[in-house]
């Protein structure tokens, strides 16, 4: 019972970021031969375009915490609010930055 009740309190919890397509690292990417290839300095790029970002109240919206950190041996912007929109920061890694696109996590 305790463990259907904390899946359950787990799944009501995450559902809106589910939902949203939000997350709390992303990084830009080329593809190589069908390989995603990190893409450091769209990476960098993107995450500093993410960090200014005021384009309503929504969650994605804005990141105030939109900060570059390193996470296993990658650079990866990160936000520990969950700003960061899947939509939005292919848009910045692609369109604003040249890359190929992005992956989020």
């Amino acid at each position: 019972m305790r463990t259907t009740s904390a899946i359950l309190f787990l799944t009501a919890l995450i559902a809106p970021f589910v939902a949203a397509d939000l997350h709390s690292d992303a990084v830009c990417v080329d593809w190589k031969g069908g390989v995603a290839v990190y893409n450091d300095a769209a990476t960098k790029a993107a995450c500093g375009n993410y960090k200014v970002r005021n384009t309503g109240d929504k969650q994605w919206d804005q990141c105030p915490d939109c900060e570059m950190r390193l996470i296993g041996n990658l650079n990866v912007c990160h936000s520990d609010g969950w700003h960061i929109g899947g939509d939005e920061i292919n848009y910045y890694c692609e369109k604003i930055n040249g890359a190929g696109g992005s992956m989020t996590g």
